[in-house]
């Protein structure tokens, strides 16, 4: 459904990440998406409480241009980036991707009656675009790998020049996460998330 998804993580200051939260969840859902995005998942990283992580998806790079550029500009974003901004230390920790295999699987509609759970992003980086994909013992929930259009909005900028390759998986509960964490190389570069309420991905 979203051939265009943008990994976003933000470095807030220290103890905001909750005030963050509350307004994103509050005033910038719908709003994006009524100016023609998917706000896919909003997450604290459990490994750093001081950012915000979060998918948004596009179906295409004009219309990722077109959208951006409405709701940037527009009177929601205005009203509130101040406050937003407020929280931040960095915001242009940005990976654009491609689904490898249709995306994620979403509920039918955002507040579908679904248990928190876990998820977690393992990232692999290359020297070159990948050929082969890094194996994984789990059933992935989506995978993703660099997507190389230019960036059609440099408000925003995203990082460039890298290849990577992102597996997402969900479990259950936090003591899932936990069993297959400790089988892990500590080497591996992973992001441990926690959904926000709102967030579509649950």
């Amino acid at each position: 459904m979203y051939p265009i998804v943008e990994l976003r993580q933000y470095t807030l200051h220290p103890g905001r990440r909750d005030e963050l939260i509350e307004l994103f969840d509050r005033e910038f859902v719908e709003t994006q998406e009524d100016a023609g995005m998917a706000v896919l998942g909003q997450f604290r990283d459990l490994r750093n409480p001081d950012k915000f992580v979060w998918l948004r998806g596009f179906a295409d790079m004009p219309s990722r241009a077109a959208a951006l550029q409405r709701f940037y500009g527009g009177p929601v974003w205005a009203a509130h980036r101040d406050a937003a901004n407020a929280t931040m230390i960095d915001s242009d920790d940005v990976l654009l991707l491609r689904p490898l295999d249709g995306g994620f699987p979403l509920p039918p509609a955002r507040g579908s009656e679904l248990p928190e759970s876990r998820f977690l992003a393992t990232l692999h980086f290359a020297d070159a675009p990948f050929e082969t994909y890094p194996p994984t013992d789990l059933p992935p929930l989506a995978a993703f790998t660099t997507e190389y259009a230019e960036n059609t909005f440099p408000g925003l900028p995203v990082r460039a020049g890298e290849h990577v390759f992102v597996w997402f998986a969900r479990f259950d509960d936090q003591a899932a996460l936990d069993k297959h964490l400790a089988a892990v190389d500590p080497a591996t570069t992973v992001l441990e998330l926690a959904p926000t309420t709102r967030s579509l991905l649950r």
